[in-house]
């Protein structure tokens, strides 16, 4: 009577520390998704200490990098800041949590081969990301990000996805940008035609944004882009496939522009397939990366 009774408080025991052992877990599962969500809203700030009308988008901090101050437009020959903004709305999205890369498999595809999913529809607060979104999630069956960049760009043969193409974005940005008090609006006669331009109007913000790209890769300089805050990250990298990075670093005086410039090929020497695998990775964002340097 004595053994049974040992037994069944035995075996009470332990169903009870087993009960308490799956409680743990599953507070400790519990604690790292409000981790995770709590991460996600804090990279959805996109400035903090900034007031809500001078937060700007990856999109629109590229843009404001390759507009001329005075003049009010990008470079003639910038060719690449097309493509360039399209792929800041990809990352844009992935750090909000709206999408993300499919899982690799157990074959595990290359992230220029895997497609981009809808992770969540709830509306961004920007238009054009919100267009983005849209398409991302009613296209069936998913696309790639490199499609994704061509796409959006308008940059198909295949006249019955032209409706991908989202038109006008460096004007629409630019309109954001006016209403964020950071541009204003002119018009500019150039012989044959007018053009409407916007020049800066609000030097801080834009010298704020170019200090925070300067502060990255000198007097902030980690020497690991995994310690890096994943949006200037961003930032850096988008802005470099965009060919407006330069204008950040034109300031600089020759030995901290050399740095600079140094440890930004340091960053764009990285394998995106390799930074993709490492913890708190953002694998949208290094697709990303990988299609521009591809």
């Amino acid at each position: 009577m004595t053994s049974l009774t040992q037994r069944t408080s035995g075996l009470v025991q332990r169903r009870t520390e087993a009960i308490r052992s799956a409680a743990a877990e599953k507070e400790r599962d519990s604690g790292g998704e409000e981790d995770e969500a709590r991460r996600v809203e804090e990279e959805d700030d996109d400035d903090k200490g900034d007031s809500k009308e001078t937060r700007l988008t990856l999109m629109e901090e590229v843009l404001l990098l390759g507009l001329k101050d005075r003049e009010g437009y990008t470079s003639f020959w910038n060719d690449c800041i097309s493509s360039g903004l399209r792929g800041c709305m990809l990352v844009e999205l992935a750090l909000k949590g709206r999408v993300q890369l499919e899982a690799c498999g157990v074959r595990r595809k290359s992230l220029l081969g895997r497609k981009v999913i809808c992770k969540s529809d709830a509306p961004t607060g920007d238009v054009l990301l919100d267009e983005a979104l849209k398409h991302i999630k009613e296209t069936q069956p998913p696309e790639t990000v490199q499609s994704w960049i061509e796409l959006l760009s308008g940059e198909t043969w295949n006249p019955l996805k032209l409706h991908y193409q989202l038109r006008n974005v460096r004007e629409r940005l630019a309109k954001n940008l006016v209403e964020k008090g950071v541009l204003t609006t002119e018009k500019q006669n150039f012989l044959l035609f007018d053009m409407t331009t916007h020049p800066l109007t609000n030097s801080t913000i834009k010298q704020r944004l170019v200090k925070k790209v300067q502060d990255s890769v000198l007097e902030k300089w980690v020497n690991d882009p995994h310690r890096m805050d994943k949006r200037v990250l961003a930032l850096i990298l988008l802005a470099h496939s965009s060919d407006v990075l330069e204008n950040a670093f034109a300031p600089l005086q020759d030995e901290q522009y050399d740095l600079a410039m140094k440890r930004v090929h340091t960053l764009l020497e990285l394998e995106p397939e390799k930074e993709s695998t490492k913890p708190n990775a953002n694998e949208l964002m290094w697709a990303v990366v990988a299609a521009f340097t591809k």
